[in-house]
């Protein structure tokens, strides 16, 4: 499914300071950069017509792969260098990663991935969105930069520029909506928020990554997953953003390990219970009514329960869980593939401790923590033709911990 190479470029997006010329009370790095943008476009792509939401998974994960490549360009600084040497930072971007995808999709990934650096018009509209989404996501981040920084000469001009900036998308409904502190604006900061919760809390870690973070790497393997069985558009989408809100309710109930979450009886039980109450209070009534329905469904909740990691399809207008998702890989069922997400959910938490002992920061809690995962993997490792306990293994062995 993965050349673990890959999950290395993903996660090196956890170690990439931004903003690393200011003082910051909080430490900002881009793959919680990325994620919160993944988020906001989500939400943008729900309020505008016709967009394509496989498409704008696609080109913000090609976006997202670029950026890691071109880390150490300062993000005005590679824009300006987009204008002048747009083909050869392309190629570059390419020559670095094509042997980390060559193997998706028997290199059709690659191909589209090369078209979409090529040809601007791919994904127009889509492209256009996210731009908007990155420069949402970005001065959410100016606001937390700015409260330490007010001492520094040419902040201000800095804010002007920013706040001017909003300007260039103010065609897109969604923007304008966003601006003018709406509904939608609340789950965004929300999201946001996520970026403060840090997974593993109760032990150093490097990188050390986020729940917002989190959330992202675990929508990417679900989308590689969903390349991988050939899945539907429509379950293409559905999974990869299950995933990517799979921990929304941890803005508002804080993060709770597994072993902990699992190995109380009935603790798990109160826990659902509680999430589904503060969604109903804190998030739903600031979802637009046009695509509600929709967001419960990715964040798991039938029949007054919530599940966002079972197999399940739409029926008749009815959620019903299913035991082979195959079985129903059409459009028209909006099929989640629940099992293989849970999977994605534990190897990146499995990645997460991995690297960490890999780099010599370990710990009891680490070390126990990534055989408790491995046990799980193994157990329930098989999804279609994806073996994750061996993917899992790959990775350790590819990491060398």
């Amino acid at each position: 499914m993965l050349n673990p190479k890959l999950i290395e470029h993903l996660f090196a997006a956890a170690s990439i300071q931004r903003w690393n010329d200011y003082p910051q009370m909080v430490e900002l790095v881009e793959l919680d950069k990325q994620a919160h943008k993944f988020i906001i476009a989500y939400f943008m792509a729900n309020i505008e017509e016709n967009v394509n939401k496989v498409h704008l998974i696609e080109a913000a994960i090609f976006e997202f792969l670029r950026r890691v490549v071109v880390t150490d360009i300062r993000p005005d600084v590679f824009r300006q260098a987009l204008q002048q040497k747009e083909k050869e930072i392309n190629q570059w971007v390419i020559s670095q990663l094509s042997d980390s995808i060559e193997d998706i999709q028997n290199g059709e990934f690659l191909k589209r991935f090369e078209e979409y650096l090529e040809n601007p018009d791919m994904y127009k509209k889509e492209r256009f969105i996210l731009k908007a989404a990155s420069y949402l996501s970005t001065k959410w981040e100016f606001s937390i930069v700015y409260q330490t920084s007010q001492f520094l000469s040419g902040i201000d001009e800095v804010k002007e520029a920013v706040e001017d900036e909003i300007e260039d998308y103010y065609e897109l409904v969604s923007v304008r909506k966003i601006a003018l502190n709406k509904k939608i604006s609340k789950i965004i900061d929300l999201s946001g928020r996520l970026r403060f919760q840090k997974r593993w809390a109760q032990t150093p870690r490097v990188p050390q990554t986020s729940v917002l973070g989190h959330m992202l790497i675990v929508a990417i393997l679900g989308y590689f997953y969903s390349l991988k069985v050939k899945a539907c558009d429509k379950r293409i989408e559905n999974n990869f953003y299950c995933a990517l809100f799979h921990d929304l309710p941890e803005a508002l109930t804080r993060d709770i390990i597994s072993p902990v979450k699992y190995s109380v009886s009935g603790l798990d039980d109160i826990i659902c219970e509680y999430e589904i109450k503060v969604m109903d209070d804190k998030i739903f009534p600031y979802i637009p009514t046009k695509f509600l329905k929709e967001f419960k469904y990715l964040l798991g909740l039938y029949d007054g329960k919530k599940d966002e990691f079972a197999d399940k399809i739409i029926s008749n207008g009815k959620i019903k869980i299913v035991k082979n998702v195959n079985e129903y890989n059409e459009d028209k069922y909006s099929p989640i593939d629940g099992l293989a997400l849970k999977n994605c959910d534990r190897l990146s938490a499995f990645i997460e401790a991995t690297l960490s002992i890999s780099h010599g920061v370990k710990s009891k809690e680490l070390i126990n923590g990534k055989e408790y995962i491995l046990k799980a993997l193994k157990e329930k490792s098989q999804n279609g033709d994806v073996n994750f306990y061996n993917l899992a293994k790959n990775i350790e062995k590819f990491v060398g911990s």
